[in-house]
């Protein structure tokens, strides 16, 4: 009987073990780096180690964000992963606020960071995902409500975003901050109705539907009792773990990634003013950090032909990024003694608005193809040249 040697099984194990908890394991390396190179003032490479150890990290709240996603139905299992990013982003965002002293280019930067964020979403989430799913399916069927209904709310808030940014042209300083709560306020009320219409009255819009290639074959496993939750390496801690456990994990990670942010900000902005970075690079390289983990995620369910779970986490992700993360940015603000208006750009905006209907325009039929992920991507990479190159 043929039998693995001792050394050859350990060898497996440790293998196993070290890309099983890769993020977590880089996540620690990285996070005494940068702490290293914080305490001695090497700021360049505490930007890029405190950068990689936020990732890595928000790569394990996404892991254990999709665990427990996969214990609920839609849309609460997309839910749990996109407030878990845009928590994150939250974090990243007001630290740097915290930091930039009212500076021009630290508040500047923070804008640029949020509507970087939904462009990230929108284009290289949804883009990648729709590309290499189409890759492997020659089309995939998602429910059209859903984008329907995304590209309504986002077209909407990116209206309401306009008012304070056309007030920054009329030099009224005052005005312009009383139209920014006022517009923040109306996002969060806004975002309680639609949290009832997609949690309470309409949860069949932001379901698969049963033409769906997925839906069909799930159904069919029930129909034989042959469905059952499962995932690659059953032996995966947190797998194991309970729900509250696992959100208590994600809460004190968030923690770890705000005293790492905290960091980040601190160099970071010295850097952009030696070295002359724009606020519209530096708020899509924040972008890029703090959605990175979604972007694995969607890639995933591309694969395993679950675009509904993409198009959930992308426009869901980029609602909430408006929604929630705008308010909650300016009331931190001003109980720290900040004034933090919404005076977006033009720039901003109208890409923000070209955005949401390239994305209404390639997912409003219910199918998307490889193309159309191809067509998401070219629009990002005339986003960040510009942006790199706008100041």
């Amino acid at each position: 009987m043929d039998s693995q040697p001792p050394s050859s099984y350990e060898h497996s194990s440790i293998k196993h073990f070290f890309f099983e908890y890769i993020d977590i394991i880089l996540g620690v390396i990285f996070s005494a780096l940068s702490f290293y190179f914080h305490t001695n003032s090497s700021k360049e490479l505490s930007v890029i180690t405190t950068a990689i150890a936020i990732g890595a990290f928000s790569m394990t709240v996404a892991e254990i964000a999709d665990i427990l996603a996969d214990r609920f139905e839609e849309p609460y299992a997309s839910f749990v992963l996109t407030f878990s990013a845009v928590v994150v982003e939250i974090v990243l965002l007001y630290m740097i606020i915290a930091n930039a002293n009212e500076s021009a280019q630290g508040l500047a930067t923070v804008k640029g960071g949020i509507i970087s964020a939904v462009i990230v979403d929108m284009n290289v989430l949804l883009g990648i995902a729709v590309f290499i799913g189409g890759l492997s399916f020659k089309e995939q069927e998602h429910n059209e409500d859903t984008s329907s209904t995304y590209t309504t709310i986002l077209l909407v808030a990116a209206s309401a975003l306009l008012v304070p940014s056309i007030l920054n042209y009329t030099n009224n300083e005052a005005g312009l901050f009383q139209a920014s709560v006022v517009i923040a306020t109306l996002l969060m009320i806004f975002y309680v109705f639609i949290f009832i219409f997609q949690t309470k009255t309409h949860k069949h819009f932001f379901k698969a539907t049963a033409k769906s290639r997925m839906f069909v074959i799930k159904k069919k496993k029930r129909e034989h009792g042959e469905l059952f939750e499962h995932h690659e390496h059953d032996d995966y801690i947190f797998e194991k773990l309970s729900s509250p456990i696992n959100l208590i994990i994600i809460f004190l990670l968030i923690l770890t990634i705000g005293f790492l942010a905290e960091m980040f900000a601190k160099d970071g902005m010295v850097l952009a003013k030696e070295y002359n970075i724009s606020a519209g690079l530096a708020g899509l390289i924040i972008a890029i950090i703090s959605v990175s983990p979604e972007i694995m995620t969607a890639i995933k369910a591309a694969k395993d032909d679950e675009i509904q779970r993409v198009v959930n986490i992308a426009m869901g992700a980029s609602t909430v990024s408006i929604m929630i993360t705008v308010p909650i940015l300016m009331l931190l603000s001003y109980f720290n003694g900040i004034n933090f208006a919404l005076d977006f750009n033009a720039f901003q905006v109208g890409a923000l608005i070209l955005t949401i209907i390239l994305a209404w325009k390639t997912t409003d039929d219910g199918e998307t193809n490889y193309f159309e992920g191809i067509s998401h991507l070219m629009f990002f990479a005339a986003y960040a040249t510009i942006a790199t190159l706008y100041h």
